[in-house]
This record gives structure tokens, sequence and C-alpha cells, in this order.
């Protein structure tokens, strides 16, 4: 296939940097052809400078055409479906099923958005009309809505090189609360990054839309980043990976002259708490269920179980037995890349070495590969070594025994915050612990029972987040539709003549928006 090695910008390419850097296929380490170029300052500089051009113009144009270009581009994706298939099968040794089924996340999610932007809620309209006879002073009218941000920067995850990478869930919210978007490609993926980024500049020009509302930058080191975060075009990221990259992005943005919000996802453990009564009744069920989840895709999500709460009794050791019977059985994996390979091998290699930590089983292992591993602690050597609840991306398990409810409700209260957390119960078991499930909400974006986390739901009421370290906003989602929100924000106007208002405010309502007027729905909207 013909993959472009240059940056997307505003719907030209460019090719100022020479030619610095390649992908590697993900099982072999071999480099893949071809070279890409590494984004300049000045290129840089020029695609935010065409996204804050474009801002006015796309944030004017018709609801009807932002959802088309959603819808658009999720067309063009599917059109490019074998070419993902082969490319990000290289780069990231991801199966043909998995591959797949991302891109249909992918496309889910832009169409979910645009059924978003047509329905119009988000604009969140507020009418309070006036009274100049109000005494003793007279009562203004008021109206607010929501207007987009301006330039967002989003930044490709390594770990989901669809859905959460050049038209993922980020590029899709901003695009559709009307922000352009410049992403920065993951380096890891670059191939892929090119056929998805080529797939939006074809929508956004066939759509006739300035071409600034999309641009793609490639670079495999951080300076890439840091130029990003710190334009002054910039007015907002979306990001998804490392705590320590997140952390340093949102300080980028905290200290430039005008600050800027950062949205980053930064991972989880995502704790399970298995209650006494659901542990004598079905220990190698909740075993086998919990192996499926953290090995699932090599342990590569966000929401993989790395943390499991347990009492002691016949019902864990039952539930051990299971758990340590199903990793064995269990042939090494690929990982995503050489990079996070060796990271998850220091993990692991640091929980063999810690003091109270023993091994309970591991799977089959192999050269490039990833063996799956499950430890087991008490909550003695737990409370002692924060390093314990951190969390090691890749196919491991962490199982801490406790001696009663005391100590599960002690842990649940010390954890830090996360993107998910989940309780294993019978429904008597959950009734009766509300505190426990009131902790766990203050500590989770995301509280299940009965189930395990991975595998997120795209749909109205999701939420991928959490409290810090998992996010560095507890108070957003970047799965689901009120990820829009994070582009948005409220503007009132006052005393404004009707003809001069923007039509989500005209008292006519000719958008048919669904409005709140006077503090009561208004009747009659038609969307």
């Amino acid at each position: 296939m013909d993959i472009a090695t240059d940056q997307f910008i505003a719907g030209r390419h460019s090719a100022e940097g020479s030619p610095s850097f390649q992908a590697e296929n993900a099982i072999t380490g071999e480099p893949l052809e071809p070279r890409f170029h590494e984004a300049t300052p000045e290129e840089v500089d020029q695609a935010c400078s065409a996204a804050a051009q474009a801002a006015e113009a796309y944030a004017g144009v018709s609801l009807e055409m932002r959802a088309g270009l959603l819808e658009r581009i999720a067309e063009m994706l599917e059109a490019s479906a074998d070419d993902f298939v082969e490319r990000a099968g290289a780069e990231t040794a991801l199966p043909e099923a998995r591959i797949r089924g991302e891109l249909a996340r992918t496309t889910g999610q832009l169409r979910l958005f645009a059924k978003v932007v047509r329905r119009g809620d988000f604009l969140g309209v507020r009418i309070d009309h006036g009274d100049p006879q109000r005494q003793p002073a007279p009562k203004p009218d008021l109206r607010q809505y929501r207007i987009p941000l301006g330039p967002v920067a989003v930044f490709g995850a390594s770990n989901f090189p669809l859905a959460f990478s050049v038209c993922g869930g980020d590029t899709a919210s901003a695009l559709a609360s009307g922000c352009p978007v410049v992403v920065k490609a993951h380096p890891a993926h670059p191939g892929t990054s090119a056929i998805a980024a080529q797939a939006v500049e074809n929508a956004v020009s066939e759509l006739g839309l300035p071409g600034g509302v999309f641009s793609m930058l490639q670079g495999a080191g951080h300076d890439l980043g840091a130029a990003l975060v710190r334009n002054a075009d910039i007015q907002a990221v979306g990001f998804t990976g490392s705590q320590r990259g997140g952390l340093a992005l949102q300080q980028m943005a905290a200290t430039r002259p005008s600050p800027i919000p950062v949205y980053a996802e930064m991972g989880s453990v995502n704790p399970l708490f298995i209650l006494p009564a659901a542990l004598e009744e079905r220990p190698q069920s909740i075993a086998s269920g919990l192996a499926g989840s953290f090995t699932l895709g090599c342990g590569q999500f966000c929401t993989k179980p790395g943390l499991v709460f347990a009492i002691r009794g016949a019902g864990l050791d039952a539930f051990c037995e299971t758990l340590a019977g199903a990793v064995e059985g269990m042939t090494a994996t690929p990982m995503l890349h050489g990079g996070i390979l060796s990271a998850y091998e220091a993990g692991c290699t640091r929980l063999e070495g810690t003091v109270g930590v023993e091994r309970l089983a591991a799977g089959g292992s192999a050269d490039h590969h990833a063996q799956a591993r499950a430890y087991r602690t008490d909550f003695e050597h737990f409370r002692a070594d924060p390093a314990l609840a951190e969390e090691v991306f890749g196919p491991v398990t962490l199982v801490v025994t406790l001696e009663s409810m005391a100590e599960l409700q002690a842990a649940a209260d010390n954890l830090q915050g996360q993107l998910t957390a989940g309780i294993h119960a019978t429904e008597a078991e959950a009734a009766a612990n509300g505190t426990l499930l009131r902790l766990l909400q203050r500590r989770a974006g995301r509280v299940l029972f009965n189930g395990y986390p991975t595998g997120v739901e795209v749909g109205e009421a999701m939420v991928h987040g959490g409290p810090y370290p998992a996010t560095t906003d507890s108070r957003s989602t970047s799965v689901g539709t009120l990820a829009i929100d994070r582009f948005l924000r409220p503007v009132a106007l006052q005393d404004m003549p009707d003809p001069a208002l923007p039509p989500a405010l005209q008292d006519a309502n000719p958008l048919g928006l669904p409005r709140l007027v006077d503090g009561e729905p208004e009747p009659g909207a038609s969307r």
C-alpha cells in the first residue's frame, strides 16, 4: 500500500524534516518500511496556525454539516479496513479480529457523536427572559449556550491504534464540539496513523470544509508533543498514556502564559473486591473470569484488573487454585512493541523482588512475548509498600489476602483514584455493604457489580475517567457522549437583539433545539 510518510497539514502534505524513524514489527523487532519524517517546529506552527484560522469557520458550520463530517470519516475508515488489518497487524501484533473490532468501535464512536450533534442538547441552551419592569431593578435578558474552545491537540495512544488514536474518541468528540484537531500520531504505529489521517483529510476536503479542521504530525521524540502543548493556538489537550507523560503535559499546559486544560487518561489498577459469600459460592467462576480479563489483549488495556482483594478462607484457596491453573495453561503472547514488553518485564521483576510477595503462577514463555503471571501477598505487606498498588502494564495481577471485612474496607478507603473498581458479591452482600459501594464511587469513575472492567461500552451513560491519578480531571470522561463537554465552554449573551443572536438562542428556535426557557423545558422542540 502507499503510505504517506510526511505531515498532514491542513489539506496538504509537508516534509521539511528528514526521514528519521521507522515503526518496528511488534513480534520480531525488525524495522518496517517506510521511514517517516519528523515534524519540524515550523510544521508544528503551521498546523496550529491553520487550525486557529479554521476555528471560527468550523464552529459556524451547521450541525448537519458537522455530523456529516463525522459520518463521512467513518465511511472512509471502513473503506480502508484491509489496509488497517495489514499495517496495524505488523506494527502492533494485534490479530485481525481485534483490529476489525477496534475499527468498528472507532466508526461507531464517530457515528454516535454525529447523533449527539444532530440532537443539539450538548449546546446546553438556557434562556431567562428579561423583565424591564421588575423592581427594584430591571431583570436582564440572559441567554446561555456552549461554544467550542478552539484547536485541540490530540495524542494518539499506543495500546489502541484506532479507537484512541488519530480518529479515536478524543478526535471524534473534539470535532463534534466544533473544534479543529491537530493530532500527534503515536510513533509505534505511524503507518496505521497515516492511513487514518488520509481518511480524515479526504472527508474534510470532500465536504468543502477548511483544511485546518484537521492536521496530523509524526515524530518519535518528546519535543513534538511539548511544542504542540506550548503552542499559543492550542486551547485544550486530549491524552491517553502513561502517568509520567500525562503529568508532564499538564505541567506544560499550566505554565503557559495562557494556561489550557489537559484531559489525560493515565491508567489504573482497577481493583476487584470479592466479598465472602460470593467467594464461597463461586470461587472457580470468579477466578476464571478474572484470568480471562487481566490477560485480554495481553493485559494492555487501561481497564485491566491488576489488583484483587479477598478474605482468607476455603473460598480464597479454591479461587487461587483455579486462577493458578488458568494462568499456567496460557501461552505467551506478543505485546504492542518492545518498549512495552521491557517495561512489563521490569514490573514483574520488581514484584518478584518485593518482600512478602509470592508468585502464584506463570504461563508459557517465548522470545519477544509476554508471560502471563499472577502474584499473591497479604494486606500487611501491601499496606507497607505503596509500590504494590502501582500499575504494571501487561498480563499480570496481584491477589491481596485479607483477614476481615474491616481490612477490606480499609483497602478501599486507602485506594488512589481509579478508572474502575469492581465488587463481586451476592445481592444480599451488596445491599449490606453500602459503605463499601460509596467508598468505591469516590475512588473510581465506574463501579461494576459481578463483572470485569475490560470492555468499555461506548454509549450515552459510560464514564471512562476517575479521580487523580487515573486522570487529570475527574469531572470528565474520554469515552461516551459526555466526552464532548471537555471541549466546550459556556457563554451568556445579555440583552442582545433577537436578530443579532445566534440561531440556537433566537426566540423562534429555528434549529429546533431542546432548550430550558425560564426554568422550564421548551415545548415543541423538533430534535
